[in-house]
């Protein structure tokens, strides 16, 4: 093989492994398991270690359920975002430390809000928006959120609670849409139209110029939406049972908070979800021209935990130890590590031998380079 085809090959062959290192890592889901060497799979359904193993972490669908950090217990406070010393902005910086920080920032940036209301989750035509989740997780309690959402069409609002199984309570503000909010929720990621189709609540004032108060009061036989201190919407566990009689399709599982602001109203989403969000998004319109991004404003976050069964002084979270004979998981508290250990970070999943057998799959098993055939 000439030498210069053999470099060129070679350099080809280097991009394409980084390249693979972000875009071909291992699947996992309910019937393929992360393997050993990258136990953990990430809330996005692929497998790794290091941070993968943190917040997110799909217990049921990685190698096994402790190969996921315990879920941080619950610890009642307030997060008041003047302040963004306990907010950690740097998501592959944080090892799991939930008495260092109560925030991360998972995608895009928080910036100061020039009124001092707190702090804007910012969208732009390049970040994708901007979603942050509390480093600890509530198993039932009362969560306050004082925000003003957006008010462009196609841009997204949402305040929710999600479970590393996919159980999920929403608030969610579409497009344009300042007078309404809506309320849903999710069992082990499938929506139950039969009992929870979303319901949409009027709000008494502007959402985009006025904060409001919105609350998920939740226990473990009932859930209220409130807002502003008014019950708005009740679910009651028993709405919810299964239709073989043998479970209940209830949030019941520990959760993270998350706040959000997406682009719904783009080319990549469904024409469904476009007309929900109010249309597409106007990339030109003043204020994004003015300020370099759309926003909202969250200005805190109150957290109120239910006293959790079967804890000591040394219990550090909640971990899984399966599913039940109906399906559904299995939560105890545990007393082990939720930090990462020292030095370890995120691997991609693919060994060196693998990612050549999809380099060489790509190039199609021939590689022409200068009319020279390299295989």
């Amino acid at each position: 093989m000439p030498r210069l085809a053999c470099i060129t090959f070679l350099a080809l062959a280097s991009a394409l492994f980084s390249l693979l290192q972000q875009v071909a890592a291992q699947g996992c889901n309910a019937t393929s398991l992360c393997p050993s060497t990258a136990p953990c799979c990430s809330e996005y359904g692929f497998c790794g270690s290091g941070t993968y193993c943190l917040g997110g972490c799909e217990p049921l669908h990685s190698y096994k359920p402790t190969s996921c950090r315990p879920d941080p217990i619950c610890v009642s406070g307030e997060t008041s975002f003047t302040d963004l010393s306990r907010v950690q902005q740097n998501a592959t910086a944080y090892n799991g430390n939930a008495t260092a920080y109560d925030w991360v920032v998972n995608t895009g940036s928080l910036v100061a809000d020039p009124n001092g209301q707190g702090a804007r989750l910012i969208l732009t035509q390049n970040n994708s928006g901007t979603k942050i989740s509390s480093t600890r997780y509530i198993h039932y309690g009362s969560i306050d959120f004082v925000l003003e959402t957006s008010k462009w069409a196609g841009v997204v609002t949402a305040a929710i609670t999600m479970s590393d199984v996919k159980d999920e309570i929403d608030w969610e503000w579409p497009g344009a849409t300042t007078d309404a909010v809506q309320t849903n929720f999710w069992y082990l990621g499938i929506a139950n139209y039969s009992a929870t189709q979303g319901a949409s609540i009027g709000v008494s004032s502007d959402t985009s110029s006025n904060f409001h108060t919105y609350t998920f009061d939740w226990h473990e036989d009932y859930l209220n939406w409130m807002i502003d201190g008014n019950v708005v919407r009740t679910l009651f566990k028993t709405d919810t049972l299964s239709d073989d009689g043998s479970h209940y399709k209830y949030p019941s599982t520990p959760s993270r908070i998350q706040l959000s602001i997406w682009p719904a109203g783009t080319s990549a989403s469904a024409q469904g979800t476009i007309d929900w969000a109010g249309g597409y998004i106007n990339w030109s319109d003043e204020d994004y021209t003015t300020n370099g991004y759309f926003w909202n404003t969250i200005q805190s976050v109150k957290v109120s935990c239910e006293q959790a069964q079967n804890t000591t002084a040394g219990t550090t979270g909640w971990a899984y130890g399966g599913n039940d004979s109906t399906g559904v998981p299995i939560v105890t508290t545990t007393n082990a590590s939720i930090l990462l250990s020292a030095g370890e970070t995120t691997i991609t999943p693919l060994s060196t031998s693998l990612r050549l057998s999809v380099v060489l799959s790509l190039l199609g098993g021939v590689a022409l380079l200068g009319g020279v055939a390299l295989f």
